[in-house]
């Protein structure tokens, strides 16, 4: 698009030592403002990747996929509804579970529970909290024992270990001649996890599923089947299949319909934060402007004397053009260069300055998740540096459509 001298001259403009430093000084910081905002949006939006991937993949290590469950309350026959959705093309795991809320107490410590009945070889299928076990195992689980496995922060909250024996007390009555009493039973601690999700670490409570039923009376009985599928993005299309498939008085629903409003709010505040992080790169980019401007004002009797050897108003458009268009490019450069070398060693940085400046960016007791995860997309990078070079771009047609408005009698009136 360029002529060899208006490219020859805007680069020369550009790389000579000027007279006036303060022009040079402006143009250094639209070139380093231009860096920064780029390399703080992609870090950001990396970070927010990661938060979003983090979250999903505990929040689903947690729960499953998809859950199926009855109309009518508890699901009964589950042993033959099981063996038809293992055959539904996309999943590839089901276990049953019974889910009651409870109080479990260990001498003077008492805490609210979610306690959860499960198989421990059959939730191996659906979930990954026998990875992230700390003490004991999900094998300790047996009908009849009645073992409990704990989070580690209930844990930590109860003062109990493995090994310890907790009472847990459900919302179910027992009648007897003096009185209904609620139903209450003493579990021995066989584990503790931790699955490094707050919200999961601090309230769950698991035990076998028979222990459950016969704790809940449920005679057989389960809250429902928990599925795992084998991409969890189509898990909208699957429950959908298995909904017209299964009979009557079966649903299933999926983790895009149960946290629907928390992952919609993570994606619209990455949107948030990309605009507003746009308008710091936007900032940077249009000091380029006063740049220019400053540039014509210091270049008149240049600008005077091509006109007069035959440069067109057009071709000096394109020589202040070259230079804007530069010190956007190298500064998008240098931004993604930066962006990219700190988000791919965030998770390594971050501990490093917690630990210089002795301040807890994360705290787990206020945060879902305690580190600081990020996922670098290409698809951000490159958003991030086309937004980059356009808003350069737009932002030299001013100044370089002035400069072509030069008149040169009234430049070298004064030369």
């Amino acid at each position: 698009m360029f002529k060899p001298f208006e490219l020859f001259i805007g680069l020369r403009y550009t790389r000579a030592r000027r007279q006036n430093h303060f022009i040079s000084f402006i143009s250094g910081i639209s070139m380093g403002g231009v860096a920064l905002g780029v390399a703080a949006l992609i870090v950001v939006l990396s970070v927010m990747n990661g938060f979003e991937q983090e979250l999903r993949s505990r929040i689903l290590g947690m729960t499953s996929h998809a859950v199926l469950g009855s109309f009518s309350g508890d699901l009964y026959s589950w042993q033959e509804v099981s063996k038809q959705v293992v055959g539904t093309a996309g999943v590839t795991g089901v276990a049953p579970y019974v889910e009651t809320e409870g109080m479990l107490r260990h001498g003077r410590a008492v805490s609210g529970a979610i306690v959860r009945g499960i198989i421990a070889d059959q939730e191996a299928h659906v979930s990954e909290v026998g990875q992230h076990m700390l003490a004991g195992s999900l094998d300790a689980l047996r009908s009849g024992e009645y073992g409990v496995v704990l989070g580690k922060v209930l844990a930590h909250v109860l003062n109990a270990s493995v090994g310890d024996e907790v009472d847990l007390l459900v919302p179910q009555s027992t009648v007897t001649p003096a009185g209904v009493f609620p139903r209450t039973r003493r579990f021995r601690v066989v584990g503790i996890f931790e699955v490094g999700m707050f919200e999961y670490d601090r309230t769950q409570a698991m035990i076998h599923l028979e222990d459950a039923q016969r704790l809940n009376r449920m005679e057989g009985g389960v809250t429902g089947l928990r599925l795992k599928l084998a991409d969890l993005f189509a898990a909208p299309q699957i429950a959908q299949q298995l909904n017209d498939d299964l009979p009557a008085g079966y649903y299933v629903t999926d983790w895009t319909r149960q946290h629907a409003n928390f992952f919609r709010a993570i994606r619209t505040e990455k949107t948030v934060m990309f605009v507003i992080l746009a308008l710091v790169v936007a900032v940077a980019a249009f000091n380029i402007v006063s740049t220019l401007v400053m540039m014509v004002a210091d270049k008149r009797g240049d600008i005077a004397i091509l006109r007069t050897l035959g440069a067109s108003p057009v071709s000096v458009m394109m020589i202040f053009m070259v230079q804007g268009v530069l010190i956007g490019v190298v500064g998008t450069i240098v931004g993604v260069s930066l962006g990219v070398l700190l988000a791919l060693n965030v998770e390594t940085l971050v501990p490093w300055i917690e630990q210089f400046s002795g301040v807890n960016f994360v705290p787990s007791d206020v945060y879902q998740i305690s580190t600081v995860p990020s996922k670098l997309e290409i698809s951000d990078v490159t958003r991030v540096s086309l937004m980059s070079l356009m808003l350069s771009f737009v932002s030299t047609l001013y100044p370089a459509w002035r400069a072509s408005r030069t008149d040169p009698a009234e430049a070298l009136r004064y030369e």
